[in-house]
């Protein structure tokens, strides 16, 4: 896969989040000509401007709601491959913003989608959305890709909504090169630093000597390292432009041994850590709903593409705090998260 996207030109949005980077870093990596659309991180500190790659890329600066930039960015550029995750991805964030988060998610969808239908030269399409786009019943087993879409909080309907929509342009303009979606569970890893995500959460609480709060200790999650779907993404993106019959809808998740709840996710941070870290529960009357169970079945992914995630759950916790611990220790980030791309290449 590493020769495939030697010299490919690939667009990416929202390239400068968290998963964006390290998409990028991968690529970068790998030879391909990158061009990276997002608004610029707000976060400080930001693993995009940490990492390295923004001088070895085309860096936009643009909206994916804007669609007449987008156009235009897709006419010059003429992407051969394109990886859409810009997003507003915080599911508390959305209960404030509905709006934007609707807007972003879903008009953004619509752009992109626009922008491939008029731009001859893309040749394989991947939309990242979630694994909150299941209409969620509370089962302790894990959704399949044919089960109901219907996201409850507005972050996850909006993505609902995203996959409907790629569906629909799939149906409607059968000239459009190959298109997945692709449902990832919940990605933990070093340099993530956005708020209301329990690893940030945590890291923040121990940079500034604060206890760690965990709002939901026994809510359950496919917790997975960053890696494992985005070298997925760029599987299927890589199978589709040679055979288009692999466009689908691909669950994206870890092994069940490894869905565990937040507390004991939390409990491998701490231990991982050793610096006598300790968590305390936070419970708020009329909290912003979670649900308590979520489990993805990734039974496709595995028989299409023969897709194993590699990394299990102590292993993806041991790379998560070695990269952040770096960071707080003021050392070389990029060749950091360098050796751990090297170290899942080549176990």
């Amino acid at each position: 896969m590493t020769d495939f996207y030697k010299g490919k030109k690939v667009l990416i949005t929202g390239h400068t989040g968290f998963k964006g980077t390290w998409l990028t870093k991968i690529l970068v990596n790998m030879g391909a000509e990158v061009l990276g659309y997002s608004r610029c991180s707000e976060k400080d500190p930001s693993l995009f401007e940490l990492s390295g790659v923004k001088e070895r890329i085309i860096h936009v600066k643009g909206n994916v709601c804007d669609y007449r930039q987008l156009q235009e960015t897709f006419r010059s550029f003429q992407p051969e491959i394109v990886l859409h995750l810009a997003a507003q991805p915080i599911v508390r964030e959305s209960y404030s913003e509905p709006r934007s988060t609707y807007e972003t998610n879903v008009m953004g969808t619509v752009n992109v989608l626009e922008a491939v239908r008029n731009t001859q030269a893309v040749k394989s399409v991947v939309i990242v959305t979630t694994d909150k786009v299941y209409r969620n019943n509370e089962w302790v087993w894990g959704y399949r890709e044919n089960e109901t879409l219907d996201g409850f909080d507005p972050y996850s309907n909006s993505k609902s909504c995203a996959e409907l929509v790629t569906g629909s342009y799939r149906r409607s303009f059968p000239a459009l090169p190959p298109i997945s979606t692709a449902r990832a569970g919940n990605v933990i890893g070093g340099g993530d630093f956005a708020k209301d995500r329990i690893i940030p959460d945590c890291v923040r609480a121990i940079a500034e000597g604060e206890p760690i709060v965990v709002r939901n200790p026994r809510s359950i999650r496919p917790y997975q390292h960053v890696l494992e779907p985005l070298f997925a993404y760029l599987l299927i993106a890589y199978r589709q432009y040679e055979n288009s019959s692999f466009a689908g809808t691909y669950n994206i998740g870890p092994e069940e041994c490894d869905c565990v709840t937040t507390g004991e996710l939390v409990n491998m941070f701490c231990a991982c850590w050793r610096e006598n870290a300790g968590w305390e529960t936070e419970e708020k009357k009329n909290a912003p709903h979670e649900a308590t169970y979520l489990k993805l079945d990734c039974t496709l992914m595995k028989s299409v593409f023969d897709w194993q995630p590699k990394w299990h759950i102590d292993k993806t916790m041991k790379e998560t705090v070695r990269l952040y611990k770096c960071w707080l220790n003021g050392k070389d980030v990029p060749n950091e998260m360098n050796t751990q791309i090297q170290e899942y290449m080549n176990p």
